[in-house]
């Protein structure tokens, strides 16, 4: 079957996006959910019925409220240790106290990731474990339609007052009887938001006419995205919450007289923040939160603190709905914290973890075939008969020693069981769809590898070859593949207990998926067999059965099979950034030694090679020689002269050239020690926390200056006069803006006292980089409807890639600039004394700039973990939260390594055009893999 290119490669596109699809179904799991929030209420279980005939507990409804009024406090990304550690101490006084000696219960709350601001109040107050897709939604909350703690309060009358975060008002529209949101994505305000939720607390505690009352300030999350956590904004923040809480704490203690139920104030976080002041990932930082339960109720603490206990975040839920006198939600798998009912009757303590045990086992068994053999359904089955037999000695009056003995023991058979259904429900929801995402890999794989097989053909001059289908198709091992498959098929399926995506898709469907599969092996088959057999040809060029793999073809793609099979390990893939330090240094040695060899090893044995690499010396010395000499007519002398400096350039080229690789590897040492990533040692000092710390502004400001100067000296060299003013009044607006916002300090600046969102400035800069664009856009414009001229084409990409560059100079933090100077200097490096004088073909050269792209993405700061996204890049220059321009900016600025070397893969290949056409070669070919292929210009 012969195809052109692209039909071909639309139709790898439609192959590729089912294996992903596949492979994304069974990568994130079903979460575990029960009836639809319609249904979710019905008729509460009843005590455990006593064993024999006669006696009936008359416990049925749902135990009584044990508070009046519930006040939760949420203050967004607050860790552990800023309330239980050093700065609790020195900034949180007044709760300290409570945590101390008041009648509180703390806990260390933890959170599963994704550690985002929605999937965990999702967390607290449906009691259920979000997943990672739950990160998308994060940035347009929905409606939540599963059961939660709000609906139930809601439908039992209860009435909710709300300030703080928007997204809560996203998640229960007409669930508050009154509610002011404040967005929760303008990083850059610390006060405003934290201002909105406090100007209506005085009014609200002097009420009667509410039940619960939701506060969540976002102020110390901000700080932390944009300052980090060891700021000195922290203290004063959290010294401010403190001041909430003890005015919010004494007002509760003064109603209190006039009640007969206490009331209970609830401090907790949604989630920490890491070392850098982001989060979303599992360190330590970010999953453990403080959980406190301050009430009259409790008893007062008189020994010193212990280190609180490790809950999970799902449990508050269920405490919170015990508390309140609400059904517990049906998809909750957390478990009632026993200590904030401890002070009630044993039967009482009964009757609540009993509640909470017959909801945890309705959703293991609505969500698990086999629930009966799980354990803790078993344990489950026991607490419940020996709470029967309590009941029993309890309704016929015995109230010796006995009965607290057996209760307490009833009460500890509870607990194991509430512990183990818990950890199985929250396995489920972990458990990945092996079987789809195995046969959404192997087709991925399949069309990777026909796609790998067919690039020489697929690039070539005539962008047509012959897709090796139709003789396969009816050979006898596709046949053979296609019964093999669907009887593996077959017994997956039937012998799985949990559900699987792709057994319970139809068979007609299945069996579709497995004729492809068998169709894209059979042709890999045959399109390697034919590689094989035309390379036992004898061939007829003697000059051309000398050009085989070079070393660094085998290094190219050996890299890059070996970095998608390490992607099969987490750990690989945790630190997949030494993946990529460790390619670029092997390619820069392997560069080294090439051009050794071609400009000392090969002059002896191969004169010819040795005469074309001079020539492409040659040539890059001319190419300086006609842009930077002006050579008159008159004179010998003279002539001599330009001659003998020329002569001069070559050979500095040359040794230039030698140099580079070192060079380039010096750079990418430096890179490595200013920014830790990944997992295992992000916790690390590097010279970025260096650098940012508020001792060392000096220092800051100065290599801010100095990356400026030089990123403007790596790009203007191309640009036109115009774009040249305007990058450099640009680059001036961008430490303009940086000194605004505090970051860094001119030299006549004492101190950054007068601090502002730097609006103006990076508005300011903002023109520039859309007026540097525009005239990028209008030479590509004209090269294509006026004149066909490549040069123009390649003035207007490398204006386009200069814009982009300031925008990045921009949105990068002062200590990140020195990568994007980094990223200029190598690019100009290897353009110039690399990749010219070796004459690489395009798919290398291709394959490079993926490498260093990859590379640099890791050298920002980035990670896989979304808790490195650097959030306050999408607010620069924006006085609110604008939904497209904030996703734009931040996914720019996240990505802006791999997408510079991308569009410098443009401008390069569009330069060569340009260069080959100026010299008069308007038809000179590069050659890609394979023998006799070439790509035409």
């Amino acid at each position: 079957m012969r195809l052109r290119s692209g039909v071909f490669a639309c139709s790898c596109l439609l192959v590729e996006a089912l294996g992903v699809a596949l492979f994304l179904r069974g990568f994130f799991p079903v979460p575990v959910r029960s009836l639809p929030r319609r249904e979710a209420r019905g008729d509460p279980p009843a005590e455990p019925a006593p064993p024999g005939p006669g006696t009936v507990s008359n416990w049925t409804k749902i135990p009584p409220p044990l508070f009046r009024k519930v006040v939760i406090v949420l203050i967004d990304a607050l860790r552990d240790d800023f309330v239980f550690g050093s700065k609790g101490k020195q900034f949180m006084p007044y709760t300290t106290q409570v945590v101390e000696k008041g009648t509180s219960y703390s806990f260390i709350a933890e959170a599963k990731p994704p550690t985002v601001t929605m999937p965990r109040i999702k967390a607290l107050m449906t009691g259920s474990i979000p997943g990672f897709i739950d990160v998308i939604v994060n940035l347009n909350s929905p409606v939540l339609l599963d059961d939660n703690l709000i609906w139930q309060a809601k439908t039992a009358g209860k009435r909710i007052i709300f300030y703080g975060d928007d997204t809560w008002v996203k998640l229960f529209p007409k669930h508050f009887v009154e509610y002011d949101g404040t967005t929760s994505f303008f990083v850059s305000d610390f006060t405003e938001v934290d201002d909105n939720v406090t100007r209506h607390l005085d009014r609200a505690l002097k009420r009667e006419d509410w039940d619960l009352l939701i506060l969540h300030y976002l102020g110390l999350d901000h700080i932390g995205h944009m300052t980090g956590p060891n700021s000195p904004l922290v203290g004063p923040k959290l010294r401010e919450m403190d001041n909430i809480l003890k005015k919010i704490h004494i007002s509760l203690l003064s109603k209190e007289g006039e009640a007969s139920l206490p009331n209970l104030l609830v401090v907790c976080g949604d989630h920490g923040m890491s070392e850098t002041g982001s989060h979303g990932g599992s360190s330590e930082g970010e999953v453990h939160t403080p959980l406190l339960f301050v009430s009259s109720a409790f008893e007062k603490r008189n020994g010193p603190l212990t280190q609180p206990a490790l809950v999970q975040q799902t449990d508050l839920a269920s405490t919170l709905a015990i508390g309140l006198g609400l059904p517990i939600s049906r998809n909750s798998v957390g478990n009632l914290i026993l200590p904030v009912v401890g002070g009630k009757t044993m039967r009482e303590q009964l009757r609540f973890v009993h509640l909470n045990g017959f909801q945890l086992s309705r959703l293991l068994r609505e969500n698990t075939p086999a629930y009966e053999k799980d354990p803790g359904y078993e344990h489950f089955k026991i607490a419940e008969k020996s709470h029967g037999n309590w009941i029993k000695l309890y309704l016929e009056g015995n109230n010796s020693e006995i009965l607290l003995n057996l209760g307490k023991k009833v009460l500890k058979q509870y607990l194991e069981a509430l512990k183990t259904l818990s950890s199985s429900l929250s396995k489920q929801v972990a458990q990945y769809d092996m079987y789809s995402m195995t046969v959404g890999t192997v087709i991925i794989m399949e069309v990777l590898l026909l796609l790998l097989l067919s690039v020489p053909k697929a690039l070539s001059s005539r962008a047509e070859f012959e897709v090796p289908l139709s003789t396969p198709l009816f050979s006898l091992l596709f046949y053979l593949m296609c019964l093999m498959l669907c009887a593996v098929h077959v017994v997956v399926c039937t012998s799985a207990e949990s559900l699987c995506y792709f057994c319970s898709m139809s068979w007609l469907t299945a069996v579709g998926v497995m004729i492809l599969i068998s169709a894209l092996m059979c042709g890999i088959l045959s399109a390697i067999t034919k590689i094989l057999e035309n390379s036992r040809l004898p061939l007829k060029n003697p000059v051309v059965s000398g050009c085989s793999w070079s070393e660094i073809d085998v290094l190219i793609l050996a890299g890059t099979i070996g970095h998608v099979l390490s992607l099969g390990a987490s750990s690989f893939i945790e630190e997949e950034h030494q993946t990529w330090y460790f390619l670029i240094n092997t390619l820069c040695l392997a560069l080294s030694q090439e051009l050794c060899r071609n400009n000392f090893l090969l002059k002896e044995c191969h004169p010819q090679h040795s005469t074309t690499v001079k020539q492409n010396f040659d040539s890059m010395g001319e190419a300086s020689e006609y842009k930077n000499i002006d050579i008159p007519e008159a004179g010998d002398s003279k002539l001599g002269k330009a001659t003998s400096s020329a002569d001069f350039v070559k050979r500095s080229d040359k040794w230039i050239s030698l140099a580079s690789p070192w060079i380039i590897l010096i750079c990418c040492r430096l890179l490595r020690s200013l920014n830790q990533t990944g997992v295992q040692w992000a916790h690390r000092p590097d010279f970025g926390h260096w650098l940012t710390s508020s001792e060392h502004k000096t220092e800051l400001s100065f290599l801010a200056a100095v990356s400026l100067l030089m990123i403007f000296s790596l790009v203007q060299r191309r640009c036109s006069l115009v774009s040249k003013i305007a990058m450099a009044l640009g680059l001036l607006g961008v430490y303009s803006y940086r000194a605004a916002i505090g970051n860094v300090i001119f030299p006549w600046q004492h101190d950054s006292k007068d601090i502002s969102k730097g609006i103006t400035e990076a508005r300011f800069v903002y023109v520039f980089v859309l007026g540097i664009i525009f005239t990028g856009t209008k030479d590509l414009l004209k090269s294509q409807v006026i004149s066909a001229d490549s040069s123009v084409k390649s003035t207007g990409l490398w204006e386009m890639y200069s814009g982009l560059v300031l925008l990045a100079a921009l949105l990068f933090r002062p200590h990140n600039l020195p990568v994007l100077v980094f990223c200029l200097l190598i690019q100009s490096m290897m353009t110039k004394y690399i990749w010219r004088p070796l004459k690489f073909d395009a798919a290398q050269i291709t394959i490079m700039h993926y490498w260093f792209g990859q590379a640099f993405f890791y050298f920002q700061g980035n990670s896989n973990g979304i808790a490195t996204v650097d959030v306050s890049a999408g607010f620069v220059g924006l006085e609110s939260y604008v939904e497209i321009p904030a996703i734009f900016l931040t996914a720019f600025a996240t990505y802006a390594g791999p997408l510079l070397w991308a569009i410098h893969l443009l401008c390069y290949l569009s330069s060569e055009v340009s260069r080959l056409a100026s010299s008069g070669c308007q038809r000179e070919k590069l050659p890609l893999l394979g023998d006799g292929d070439y790509f035409s210009f």
